[in-house]
């Protein structure tokens, strides 16, 4: 057994003698619902062959191994016989999202469904691990210390990019010492875009190892009609809802404040519209709409004014605004901009880090297009500063350093001032800024996700089993009670496109963004007027655990809105 050095402590031997709460005990003796068709024996039905979403060509031929698998699920087999044990390796990809811990609980359990004798082994700090063999095996006695427990402190996570032949074939060596025959990687869309190109090779040389994806992130973009939700999204919303109810109670006590709220979701505006539907704010901003809508920055500037001015015109000198995170990036201009900024970053990153930063901006304008230098130039300093910073893995600006709830408000108190220079607003403004993110990635998971994710890694276990590659783990009908879930897998190419990442043309998932006719939104716009201009606020309150199903057992209300049901 190879650890980080001191992993071995920090993840178990401290856990064996730190107090734990009166909530981490009791939640330690949940037990998940698992649907009726995992509880015996398994049999794998086939469906129809699959494509992907778009690009058919470009990805079939990128995937000539693992293109065109059919979806599968599982019925209920009389036969309930036992096969040979199994060796599982598994994988945290990315950032946390509640219910991590669940979903190895329940690959766990399963394969020791299969045959008792079978192991699991956790690669250290993510994908990095498989590749500099850094590992455990997870056993009984640690397993039963992270059930259902928030975080992914278990074997800790990484945002290693596994994309070359050279960690390919590293993580062989390792994969093969340990005589691993399946490896489970947990992540959003890139990490299971990568599992997906790691089972194509595999697949490809003959490794006998199979790749099982599970569909991770709070931000709630990877789903599609497949994949009804990532796990993840329904605590963590659950946990901003609670606190931005806390500040509208505050906001309606003190009654003097505006506070601006950003809540994660840099490529789609799911978590905020989720939060709007539970919490009812004055504003919610939905990305995806300015981008349809082809708003400018200062037309999203005028929609917060109009509501400070008219609530002002009532004596209510306060409110909230929901922000997403990736707000900047769907504005049209801006979104033109960004484009354009990330193939120069990355075809020219060493003569842009040579030049001293008092000199970048001029820099950078000389080199973007007309258009797009004159909007460079239109944003504040330390906006177009944040731009040009270090970019993510996959190229992309990083956009949670953008604080863009900061720049709302500036350019509202702006806008405010120069209609009460014409005497058209005559009220107080004062501003709060909050940004919710990594509040919300490591809660204890919620009944909801506490139940899904164990029936994912359950269902990984069983994908093992059938002996398939390059599947996504799958639960579907998600608003009915967990024992009536349909569990299966999905081919991962099946959910794939090309996309421009460092400048070039990769496959990837296709990100899920809000359907402006979609129920949820609908929903959102039918009322929002009303929410703008009065005090609507609704409190949900902190998860709750334990009590009557109606408050601990509903999933999200986008769930609920896109299948049309309200209750179990």
């Amino acid at each position: 057994m190879k650890l980080e050095s001191g992993y071995l402590l920090k993840s178990n031997s401290n856990s064996k003698i730190m107090k734990k709460s009166a909530l981490q005990q009791a939640r330690a003796a949940y037990r998940p619902q698992l649907p009726i068709v995992l509880t015996g024996g398994v049999k794998v039905v086939e469906g129809q062959p699959t494509q992907s979403v778009a690009d058919q060509e470009e990805i079939k031929k990128l995937f000539p191994n693992t293109y065109g698998l059919p979806e599968l699920h599982f019925e209920k087999e009389s036969n309930d016989a036992k096969m040979e044990p199994i060796n599982v390796g598994v994988i945290l990809s990315g950032g946390q999202a509640p219910g991590g811990h669940n979903v190895i609980s329940g690959l766990f359990d399963g394969i020791k469904n299969i045959n008792k004798q079978s192991r699991l082994y956790g690669f250290l700090m993510g994908p990095g691990g498989l590749v500099d063999h850094r590992y455990m095996e997870l056993t009984s006695d640690i397993i039963d210390e992270y059930r259902n427990t928030g975080g992914f402190d278990i074997i800790g996570s990484g945002r290693t990019k596994l994309e070359t032949k050279e960690q390919f074939d590293k993580g062989l060596e390792i994969l093969r010492e340990l005589n691993i025959k399946a490896l489970v990687i947990i992540g959003g869309d890139d990490s299971n875009t990568n599992a997906a190109i790691l089972a194509e090779y595999y697949k490809e040389i003959g490794a006998g190892v199979q790749v099982i994806g599970v569909p991770k992130t709070i931000d709630g973009d990877l789903k599609n009609d497949v994949i009804e939700t990532s796990f993840g999204f329904d605590t963590a919303t659950k946990v901003y809802s609670e606190v931005i109810g806390n500040i509208q109670r505050d906001c309606n006590s003190a009654k003097k404040y505006w506070h601006f709220i950003k809540l994660m979701g840099r490529s789609a505006s799911h978590i905020a519209l989720e939060c709007a539907l539970q919490c009812q704010p004055n504003i919610c901003i939905i990305s995806e709409e300015v981008e349809a809508k082809n708003m400018t920055l200062d037309e999203v500037v005028d929609y917060i004014a109009d509501a400070v001015v008219a609530r002002a015109a009532q004596g209510n000198n306060y409110g909230v605004v929901l922000i997403p995170e990736g707000l900047i990036e769907f504005i049209p201009a801006v979104k033109a901009l960004i484009s354009e900024l990330n193939d120069l970053l990355a075809a020219k990153a060493d003569e842009f880090g040579a030049i001293e930063p008092e000199a970048q901006r001029e820099w950078v304008i000389g080199q973007l297009s007309e258009e797009n230098a004159k909007t460079y130039k239109s944003l504040p300093a330390g906006v177009a500063r944040q731009l040009t910073l270090d970019r993510d893995p996959h190229g992309n600006v990083q956009v949670s350093l953008i604080e863009t709830e900061k720049l709302l408000s500036e350019m509202v108190g702006k806008r405010l001032e120069a209609l009460a220079a014409e005497g058209k607003y005559k009220g107080k403004y004062a501003t709060m800024h909050h940004f919710f993110g990594y509040e919300g990635r490591c809660a204890d998971p919620s009944n909801f996700d506490a139940n899904y994710c164990y029936g994912l890694g359950y269902t990984a276990a069983n994908l093992i089993a059938a002996g398939v590659t390059g599947y996504m783990s799958s639960l579907r009908n998600l608003t009915f009670a967990p024992v009536n879930w349909i569990a299966g897998g999905i081919p991962i190419t099946m959910m794939m496109n090309m996309e421009r990442r460092h400048g070039e043309m990769k496959p990837v998932i296709q990100k899920a963004l809000v359907q402006l006719d979609g129920a949820p939104f609908l929903k959102f716009a039918k009322q929002r007027d009303e929410w703008k201009y009065n005090t609507c606020y609704t409190y949900p309150g902190p998860i709750q655990y334990f009590g009557p199903t109606e408050v601990c057992d509903q999933p999200s209300l986008t769930l609920v809105y896109e299948q049309k049901r309200r209750k179990y």
